[in-house]
């Protein structure tokens, strides 16, 4: 699938409701605090997880085509908790291993009453051609390629909100493998929504950003200058094979360089949160006293990923009413 479909189908009705997720880029900004205040509104004063009967008597299925346990674990949970039918939809074993066209197994699951998918895939830009082709059925990005992956990147701002409401005068580094990270570009976007004007991008030239990208963020090579005086740290998932791309000999040279240690920690800001999608590889991107440190919001990141799944769905499932 070509990347140019990526931008080729609306989030939003002709009303400007919310009828699918597919991306941040061009979510107005008054959808994305709709979604957070939703998703606090879901968590009570300890930070709890409530039910809800929202989407009691709906349908939602979940397509990963690639891996990932986590994502799909908190949607199914999201799912469960408001209520709706949730079908984990067999692809291994699937009609498309035996050459059924993608778009022929979606409309089969449209005429088994199916009203929600989450859709998980390595193309870039798959979610947004499902959607396009595809009425009556609301469409969750769950990850596309090196595109996209809106609801990590809310669950973020929700976890950042609950510490630094102010996102204006927030400093904000992002440390890893940017250019491949469908995190990194969603959280990009969500922060500027908010209107973060400071964003840190520190990697290896190999994985960072191109030139023509750099001009709307600050970008580091150096992980020292990255930190200084920031509020809020990023840490990205390196993947072993990217490493051998951008020239990355092994793990133990990329945590001497880029790896967030106590020391790299203390030259940020003092009540610096430190953040990270999962799952930590410690000892690589992270040491294991950053990440379950004082500062350190990983866990609260996983319980804030199912009120804002929760949110999203929702949403979705009002505005198609």
């Amino acid at each position: 699938m070509k990347k140019d479909l990526i931008s080729n189908h609306a989030q939003l009705d002709n009303s400007g409701k919310l009828v699918h997720l597919l991306g941040l880029e061009d979510l107005p900004k008054s959808h994305l605090l709709d979604i957070l205040d939703r998703a606090d509104s879901l968590l009570d004063s300890q930070g709890n997880l409530k039910k809800s009967k929202a989407l009691d008597d709906m349908s939602v299925a979940n397509l990963f085509f690639e891996p990932s346990t986590r994502t799909r674990n908190t949607f199914e949970i999201a799912a469960m908790r408001s209520s709706a039918n949730v079908i984990n939809v067999d692809l291994a074993n699937s009609a498309l291993k035996k050459n059924e066209a993608l778009m022929d197994t979606m409309h089969t699951l449209k005429a088994m009453q199916i009203d929600m998918f989450v859709i998980r895939h390595k193309q870039s830009g798959l979610p947004h051609h499902v959607a396009q082709h595809l009425e009556g059925v609301s469409i969750l990005n769950a990850g596309d390629g090196t595109n996209a992956h809106p609801t990590q990147a809310l669950l973020d701002m929700l976890s950042i909100r609950q510490h630094k409401p102010d996102f204006e005068n927030l400093s904000v580094a992002i440390v890893g493998d940017i250019t491949h990270s469908r995190v990194a570009h969603s959280d990009i976007q969500a922060l500027k929504t908010l209107g973060t004007t400071d964003i840190r991008l520190i990697a290896p030239e190999g994985l960072q950003h191109d030139a023509e990208r750099c001009n709307s963020v600050k970008c580091f090579s150096d992980i020292d200058s990255g930190l200084n005086g920031c509020d809020v740290i990023m840490v990205l998932r390196l993947q072993k094979e990217r490493m051998l791309e951008a020239d990355i000999p092994n793990e133990q040279e990329y945590f001497d360089n880029y790896g967030l240690t106590t020391e790299r920690l203390a030259l940020a800001n003092k009540d610096a949160l430190v953040m990270h999608p999962g799952p930590i590889n410690r000892g690589v991107e992270i040491d294991s006293a950053v990440a379950d440190g004082a500062q350190s919001v990983i866990l609260q990141q996983v319980t804030n990923g199912i009120a804002i799944r929760m949110a999203v769905m929702q949403i979705l499932a009002k505005n198609h009413e």
